[in-house]
């Protein structure tokens, strides 16, 4: 099958904390764990933690390695934009921010007027977007 609008993405990324990250995705954002696995202390073996929305067509994938752990390294532009298509719930930005998020001025003045910016525990950008999106 070749890849089109309807194949699933993975957005995968390192997590210095997934228990961290875990906080501020589920019981902030409102994702479910989807998957997670505990690896060993050798080379190569990981914690997983995937989470989505069991409907979405997407998830993240928040891998750390003891024996080779790997600093996340996001920039301002590293971003995860979320539509919501109308006003940011202030309920919302209460549980991302007491889940560990921290909210921030986005280098980009589009995102400031539109939206809100929150980084996640490993510094990862989330924007809640008010305005509505469509590839059609």
């Amino acid at each position: 099958m070749p890849a089109d609008g309807q194949s699933h993405i993975r957005i995968a990324r390192p997590s210095r904390d997934l228990a961290a990250a875990e906080r501020f995705w589920c019981a902030g954002l409102g994702l479910s764990v989807a998957y997670r696995a505990e690896g060993g202390d050798r080379a190569g073996e990981h914690d997983l933690l995937m989470v989505g929305w069991p409907d979405a067509s997407w998830h993240l994938e928040l891998v750390y390695e003891a024996a080779h752990p790997v600093e996340p390294r996001p920039t301002e532009e590293d971003l995860l934009v979320i539509y919501l298509d109308g006003p940011v719930p202030e309920e919302l930005m209460g549980r991302l921010t007491q889940h560990g998020g921290t909210r921030v001025t986005s280098p980009n003045p589009y995102w400031n007027e539109w939206g809100v910016t929150i980084e996640d525990p490993d510094g990862y950008r989330l924007v809640l977007c008010r305005r509505g999106w469509s590839n059609s």
